[in-house]
């Protein structure tokens, strides 16, 4: 088995041309530097450098050995590189809203596990209501979600407006009838904000579609059911934004990082810092 620090002395002693500048290139005195090369060449039995008056050079079996010496360190450095930036281990519990979920989640994951292989990632997709209580018994350890504004709940990520969409929304019912709305069920925040803004304008409401699922929700309006509440940037495909002076403006919406008490804070920070550097930012408004 050849000695990874004896082949560095060789490369260094080639890429220098001389035992002084390679040991003083690797901190090491010259005599330590010799007797590698004097180990390498009685393991190898070949001789691997000469020297004469004016230069040191490799012999021909030397240059054989240069290339598979720089391959050898390169893997051990890669195996080094992969286990000091992998020391994370464990098990993170996350929790993601719905919408988020459809939307941007599966870059952040990509980057995740390709940076942290040893962590055991369980993922859990449901209303941010829901999610909120499911931490509050201790099922999830990192939760990424809607909150209402003055929520002090969380680490704020980022802040959007909500809209109102529709397939056709200048085909929307006259405002003495009832708005048909398509909505999360309780404990939904988009849902309660939604109503809030309609009861404050004294519109007329009937849900006309429930469901948990946001393709279930899309699928409604895309059928022209009725109308959705979303965040503007994760607005599905088919659907367009109502004019403002048609329904009352909704408020805006934060998307917050909430760990659990107790978690393991470098798994938290970790992931953290992924969804920070995908999202975070990025579609804060004032």
């Amino acid at each position: 088995m050849l000695d990874l620090v004896q082949l560095r002395s060789f490369l260094a002693i080639q890429r220098t041309g001389s035992f002084t500048r390679a040991a003083e290139y690797l901190r090491l005195g010259q005599s330590t530097v010799s007797q590698h090369i004097q180990k390498l060449e009685a393991a190898l039995d070949r001789r691997l450098i000469f020297r004469d008056t004016h230069r040191v050079g490799l012999t021909p079996d030397g240059e054989v050995l240069a290339g598979h010496a720089r391959a050898m360190l390169a893997i051990d450095a890669q195996v080094i590189d992969l286990f000091a930036a992998n020391k994370l281990r464990g098990q993170l519990r996350l929790g993601v809203s719905e919408d988020f979920a459809t939307s941007r989640l599966t870059a952040v994951l990509e980057d995740f596990i390709r940076a942290y292989p040893s962590v055991d990632l369980q993922l859990t997709v449901a209303l941010s209501g829901a999610l909120y209580e499911m931490q509050d018994l201790g099922e999830i350890d990192l939760v990424f979600a809607k909150r209402r504004l003055g929520d002090q709940r969380g680490r704020l990520v980022y802040r959007e407006p909500l809209v109102w969409l529709a397939r056709d929304p200048l085909q929307l019912p006259a405002q003495s009838a009832p708005l048909p709305l398509i909505a999360f069920p309780p404990p939904s925040i988009t849902r309660k904000l939604a109503l809030e803004a309609l009861d404050a304008g004294r519109i007329s409401w009937r849900i006309v579609c429930t469901c948990g699922s946001l393709s279930g929700l899309t699928a409604a309006a895309r059928a022209g059911m009725g109308v959705l509440v979303q965040p503007r940037s994760m607005a599905p495909a088919g659907l367009k934004e109502v004019p403002q002076d048609i329904l009352p403006p909704l408020e805006d919406v934060e998307f917050v990082l909430v760990p659990r008490n107790g978690a393991d804070q470098a798994l938290i920070t970790a992931l953290s810092d992924q969804i920070f550097s995908k999202v975070g930012g990025n579609l804060e408004v004032s």
